[in-house]
């Protein structure tokens, strides 16, 4: 059987284009295929509403396409793994909030550490928590909850939206800072949380602003201090911790995004510069604004020092306090 010969000129040309097809693929502009975002958390909570924002905006002013993806659960490790098991190339980005800074100290044994194993993009935005309680508890203010917590010690609860989460961290370093006892109530559902609060069955809790403002405009809830240096524009007349003799319980929630460790530092530049001029636009203001949440920015440098701080914090107040996962 005679063999086909292929004329030397596309036997030429094939080969060649065996060799400069990688090469092209790696000269290619970032981003030339889809991004996705994995958020640690469930759809319809603040990281994910502010992803998404930030994707809708991003692929509106750059022309990127990119796809938001949820992978809640584990103390957020399954999304944590889900972005380490894939190339250090920025088409997978992780979006963190301050209780992934918690991870380490709960789970020791974690393949995976926010601090260690993802280079910082961008600080997107912060927002602050204000305390309320129930209405029918007899307290005014901040120094009145703990004069009554610590009138009858252990005998009191606050709830949060679940272990590990802002509300719950808050909650023990009131504790810890006010010398109170109250048993934690975590809730895998906000709302079930927010109903309790109103009912009484829980006491206090340290919750984001957002879904309580008509709350507490109506009188269902009392706020008794926002966690802010100062006071915040959308609760004007509530004190800020400050204000109530608690400057140490100024803590801010945040979102912001990183790569998997090893990203090019051009990629997460070209990254970081987008979303800065996303987070300049009044209207991304405005859409914070009304969560809540202001927008932060900044380098990819003063991220990473954050998420560092944050990690090594809330280490101290898990140990002081005795917190064990359940």
């Amino acid at each position: 059987m005679s063999k086909i010969q292929l004329p030397r000129r596309a036997f030429l040309l094939g080969s060649l284009a065996g060799f400069l097809l990688p090469a092209q693929i790696a000269a290619q502009p970032y981003p030339s295929n889809l991004i996705r975002i994995i958020v640690p958390a469930s759809a319809g909570t603040p990281p994910d509403i502010i992803s998404r924002m930030i994707a809708d905006e991003l692929g509106a002013n750059e022309g990127w396409r990119l796809v938001v993806e949820n992978r809640p659960g584990a103390l957020q490790t399954i999304a944590m793994n889900d972005v380490s098991g894939r190339p250090a190339d920025g088409y997978s980005l992780l979006t963190m909030s301050l209780p992934i800074t918690v991870t380490p100290s709960l789970l020791p044994k974690a393949e995976v550490r926010p601090d260690v194993d993802f280079d910082p993009v961008i600080k997107i935005s912060k927002s602050y928590t204000v305390l309320v309680t129930t209405s029918s508890l007899p307290v005014n203010s901040l120094p009145e909850l703990v004069e009554l917590l610590k009138s009858k010690p252990g005998q009191f609860n606050f709830s949060s939206a679940g272990f590990g989460t802002p509300s719950h961290l808050i909650g023990e370093m009131f504790a810890l800072q006010a010398g109170v006892r109250a048993t934690h109530v975590p809730y895998q559902q906000f709302s079930q949380a927010i109903a309790d609060l109103i009912s009484g069955n829980v006491q206090y809790m340290f919750v984001t602003t957002l879904p309580v403002i008509d709350l507490i405009a109506a009188g269902k809830l009392r706020a008794l201090a926002v966690t802010a240096p100062t006071r915040i524009p959308a609760l004007k007349d509530v004190p800020s911790v400050v204000e109530a003799g608690f400057p140490d319980l100024v803590v801010a929630d945040w979102i912001g995004f990183a790569g998997k460790r090893g990203t090019p530092a051009e990629v997460t530049s070209q990254l970081n510069k987008a979303i800065n001029k996303v987070l300049a636009e009044p209207k991304t203001r405005t859409l914070l604004e009304k969560m809540g949440a202001v927008p932060v920015g900044g380098t990819a440098a003063e991220f990473g020092d954050g998420v560092r701080t944050d990690v090594a914090h809330w280490a101290k107040v898990i140990k002081d306090a005795d917190i064990k996962l359940p």
